[in-house]
């Protein structure tokens, strides 16, 4: 009894981790910006993009976690170096700014 208590506890602790880091669809993304929860997916792009003058864009993604709204962006330098900024989605301020190893 105390194995399937312990593989159940399991299987809903890393049901909770995937769906607390879940990527939002894209479809959703246009009410969340009318709605004010979230800033444009473009200007957190732009963003990104001052930050690393000459990158380009490779991926950019939204998260829904635990403490709100997250995007993701990932970039390439001119130099080949990959860079992944990720901005708190409702406010626009960096939360991380690091190259990709």
């Amino acid at each position: 009894m105390k194995t399937l208590t312990a593989l159940f506890t399991a299987a809903a602790l890393t049901l909770t981790a995937g769906l607390a880091q879940a990527d939002v669809r894209v479809d959703q993304i246009p009410e969340l910006v009318k709605s004010g929860k979230i800033k444009p997916l473009e200007e957190m792009n732009q963003a990104a993009l001052k930050l690393h003058p000459g990158a380009t864009i490779t991926d950019t993604d939204l998260d829904n976690h635990f403490n709100g709204y997250e995007y993701e962006v990932e970039l390439r330098a001119a130099d080949g170096v990959e860079w992944d900024v990720d901005f708190d989605a409702t406010t626009g301020k960096v939360l991380s700014n690091k190259q990709d190893t």
